[in-house]
């Protein structure tokens, strides 16, 4: 794609939604000195991004389009952090995924054999070795994984970081009801909230599972619920851990609905996050049922029993509190980013599903290059909207 010129830029964006790629959409945007009008039906990073779990990983991610996109959103982070920006918002950390079974050593064995593949830093641990460099976990441990240059971010810390630092005001309460159509027909020339019309030369739609109706692709897209916990402070027993633990189970959850009939789906996984406060965040599922702001007493039980199980300490730990979220899935595993078939000026970037705050700032910054017409630093071949057809742009 050739590079527009400096002349030809937007002089104004319409971005929908103030999560963590709305906002980072606007930040980058911003930077280049582009006028940003962000408008958000609720709050900054008021849905998934407000109860992500925070991961900054690589660890999960199989080969592929969405491994080498995370690889990307890492170093980003570092880069971001090494600028000032991000400077106090990213922890650096490795993550741990430990296989308790047979079947999850055999999975944790090719798992990691291809993220060494994919040039993931990692290290192997047996039995003595584990047992010395993570004494705190359960002796049922057989074997672990250490992904190396890992990192935590908090979801609403890091939207509220970006909207500052670029001076951006969010438009509140502005729920978008469609799209202005251009003169030509081919593009938009803004929207239409509630409270009136929005107008730019280009319109971002970041808007989660929201972007379904807009878009006319809701069919495409699934709202799925998580739950997570958080403990009290167990300052003892969070310094003894070096990392993440993540069940070898949990790479199998992630693949675990089903989009056909029948019972409604349900995955199951486990990771344990050491927060800096000397808390732990401990989730999770991956549900297509259920009321997505309410947690239930069978997944809080198996939750904790699985915890408890893999790191016995916690036992002794009072959970503090429970909730739970929805993130936006798309049909096919991978996110819509890019153009909108048939608009020529109007964006996507939605399903996410638990990567978006690994993958958010960097898909900020690659719909940036895109709105401005320049080629992006990540293939987005495979994450564009067109492969599901067109869309019926709500007007």
């Amino acid at each position: 794609m050739r590079a527009r010129s400096l002349s030809s830029l937007p002089s104004a964006v319409v971005i929908v939604g103030s999560g963590i790629v709305g906002a980072a959409t606007a930040y980058f945007l911003a930077r280049r000195g582009i006028e940003v009008r962000l408008v958000e039906a609720v709050a900054p990073a008021a849905e998934a991004t407000g109860a992500a779990d925070g991961a900054v990983s690589v660890a999960s991610k199989r080969p592929g389009p969405m491994m080498e996109a995370a690889l990307a959103g890492v170093r980003l982070y570092r880069e971001l952090e090494s600028e000032g920006l991000f400077s106090g918002f990213f922890k650096t950390r490795s993550t741990f995924i430990v296989a308790a079974s047979q079947a999850e050593c055999a999975v944790l064995e090719a798992h990691s054999a291809a993220l060494a593949g994919a040039g993931v830093r990692i290290d192997i641990l047996q039995h003595e070795e584990l047992r010395q460099r993570m004494p705190a976990v359960s002796g049922e441990a057989m074997m672990a994984v250490e992904v190396h240059d890992e990192g935590h971010a908090i979801g609403y810390q890091i939207v509220h970081r970006l909207l500052t630092a670029a001076g951006i005001v969010v438009h509140r309460g502005a729920v978008v009801e469609g799209f202005l159509p251009s003169s030509s027909g081919n593009g938009v020339r803004g929207v239409m909230t509630k409270h009136g019309p929005v107008e730019g030369d280009a319109v971002v739609v970041a808007a989660g599972t929201g972007s379904g109706a807009l878009l006319g692709c809701s069919d495409v897209l699934t709202p799925r619920k998580g739950q997570l916990l958080v403990t009290e402070r167990a300052p003892e027993l969070n310094a003894g851990l070096p990392g993440a633990i993540m069940s070898g189970r949990y790479l199998l959850s992630k693949g675990s609905q089903n989009s056909g009939h029948g019972a409604p789906a349900r995955g199951l996984g486990l990771v344990i996050d050491p927060l800096r406060t000397g808390q732990f965040l401990i989730g999770g599922t991956r549900e297509d049922h259920g009321d997505r702001t309410l947690n239930d007493v069978e997944a809080v039980a198996k939750i904790l029993r699985d915890a408890v199980a893999l790191l016995p300490g916690l036992a002794n730990v009072r959970l503090l509190r429970s909730f739970a979220g929805s993130r936006t899935a798309v049909a096919d595993g991978l996110p819509l980013i890019g153009r909108v078939p048939g608009r020529d000026n109007l964006f996507v970037a939605t399903g996410f599903e638990g990567d978006g705050i690994c993958l958010g700032p960097l898909t900020g910054k690659v719909v940036a290059d895109l709105v401005c017409g320049e080629a992006p630093s990540l293939d987005l071949r495979p994450f564009d909207p067109a492969r599901f057809g067109a869309c019926e742009v709500a007007a």
